[in-house]
């Protein structure tokens, strides 16, 4: 199975050769990362099979945030802290998007345009929950950063889990109607001004760039019942540790063309997509985030400031139901490493040091000019 980090091996270096000059540094280590995961050049052990004496090896991880070879079982943590905080309230998904015209400034601006994008959103959901013509209270709200379409097109947009119902200020538990949390139409008004005025105020020179009818057209809000919310959280701790496109979707490589397998999003048919080489690369890396950003935060009774009283808000709903407050989920258990041949546990019998390889050149240590 060809895999990205293989397609990196083979023709990362021409890329970087053509292109370094225009690379954010994150993209530069990303690609180093990803070339180098799981082979000599990051060590790691020798394990041995005491039963039949086959032996393994095993090499360490990179553990960047963008590899696909990595993060599944931080997803599980996640996912199971995230249940142990769930309200016996209904659900609420909203996703918040931006028009086509400020892909492209959002793109080269990340760090700072995304960061607007999360302010704006979350500020405009907490001001029309917490106003007395809706329900008047503050909701939960968790939003997850997504970036890409199925074909790796650069498409922003924040998924929201949003608590149907919020502390009120008297202290009491308000709960809107079970379909409905907030108007969509004016959640987009208020979010389209918001995320204006703030692209204006930090960014001018993105501003000046922005075609003045982006500010009047109808931007794309939307807000629907989930339930209880556990197949909603799973749905987003699988865009919290995944990257643009998993390594089993890549059905094939060579020195012009990837071709990989998605679904479309209208129907959910299954299609292949063919692009050039050094296309599919772009795409991918343009999803690399910045340094440190952080893709998942939380806003409201979700603020981890707030944990305390989120607790004894959970509580208190679970009393009123006369239900048992569930039990927290078990944290996954580790796999041991057992052998291939007879399923015996391996035992790591020797450290496994760095090796330099020929192809794996370190990313520079100071930034493109």
């Amino acid at each position: 199975m060809i895999t990205l980090a293989e397609i990196f091996r083979r023709h990362g270096a021409e890329y970087r050769e053509r292109f370094a000059d225009r690379m954010p540094l994150d993209q530069l280590r990303a690609m180093h990362s990803i070339e180098v995961c799981r082979t000599p050049a990051l060590g790691g052990h020798r394990w041995c099979c005491p039963e039949c004496g086959e032996n393994r090896f095993a090499y360490h991880s990179c553990g960047n945030r963008h590899c696909p070879a990595c993060g599944h079982d931080d997803a599980q943590l996640w996912l199971n802290r995230q249940q142990a905080l769930l309200l016996p309230v209904t659900y609420h998904l909203c996703t918040f998007t931006v028009p086509e015209a400020l892909r492209r400034p959002i793109r080269s601006h990340p760090r700072e345009a995304l960061s607007i994008l999360f302010k704006t959103a979350a500020s405009s959901l907490l001001d029309l929950c917490a106003n007395p013509k809706w329900f008047g209270g503050m909701p939960g709200i968790s939003g997850v950063l997504h970036t890409w379409t199925r074909q790796l097109e650069y498409h922003p947009h924040i998924h929201f889990l949003v608590t149907g119902g919020g502390l009120a200020p008297d202290g009491s538990w308000q709960t809107p109607s079970k379909d409905f949390l907030v108007p969509v139409p004016a959640l987009s008004e208020v979010f389209r001004a918001r995320f204006r005025d703030a692209l204006k105020k930090d960014l001018p020179a993105v501003f000046a760039t922005v075609p003045s009818e982006t500010w009047t057209r109808p931007w794309v809000v939307h807000s629907k019942p989930v339930g209880a919310g556990v197949k909603a959280l799973l749905y987003l701790s699988r865009y919290i540790y995944r990257v643009a496109l998993a390594n089993r979707h890549i059905l094939s490589a060579d020195a012009q063309t990837v071709r990989f397998r998605y679904r479309r999003s209208e129907d959910g048919e299954a299609r292949v997509a063919t692009l050039p080489l050094f296309e599919f690369i772009r795409r991918f890396l343009q999803h690399v985030l910045p340094s440190r950003f952080i893709k998942v935060r939380h806003f409201g009774l979700h603020h981890p400031s707030r944990r305390r009283v989120l607790s004894l808000i959970r509580a208190s709903l679970y009393m009123n139901l006369q239900q048992p407050i569930p039990t927290p989920p078990p944290p996954p258990e580790s796999k041991p490493n057992l052998c291939p041949k007879c399923s015996a546990p391996m035992v790591a019998i020797e450290r496994l040091k760095p090796r330099h390889l020929p192809w794996a050149r370190g990313p520079p240590t100071s930034g493109p000019p």
